[in-house]
């Protein structure tokens, strides 16, 4: 975790008083855990206070999976091994996780941008006169 969190943390703890010590870190208003509702209804409160500063989000379906599917390309573009994504998205198997590599655009053109371009010579073919001897006599 990086420090800056680690102190956000420590303060959101500090915030919640005695029953962050043994409880979960985002309590439910009853202090459980959240259920996905729960994490969809605050998830979709702080965009709309981020649409008030960027407009642009107004357009956007933004969901926990959303979220999710989007750390997992920022993660696989920043170089993080696809197994490392799997497990840290809690797949069993990398072959689940393996539709990210599939959507990057961008891994798949520097994959390309490694390959050689074929020798090949710019022109229209012409055939030689016997092969067109024998295929004008079929």
């Amino acid at each position: 975790m990086w420090r800056p969190t680690a102190v956000l943390v420590r303060r959101w703890q500090r915030s919640l008083g005695a029953a962050a010590q043994d409880g979960f870190l985002l309590p439910n208003r009853a202090g459980a855990r959240m259920t996905r509702a729960n994490v969809t209804q605050r998830l979709d409160l702080a965009v709309a206070a981020a649409r008030r500063h960027l407009p642009s989000l107004a357009d956007r379906s933004i969901s926990p999976h959303v979220i999710r599917h989007t750390t997992a390309m920022h993660l696989l573009q920043s170089g993080v091994d696809i197994t490392v994504i799997a497990l840290w998205l809690g797949h069993e198997d990398t072959a689940a996780t393996h539709m990210y590599v599939e959507a990057d655009l961008s891994t798949k053109e520097q994959a390309r941008g490694k390959l050689q371009p074929h020798e090949a010579r710019l022109g229209r073919y012409r055939p030689p006169d016997h092969l067109m001897r024998f295929l004008e006599a079929l």
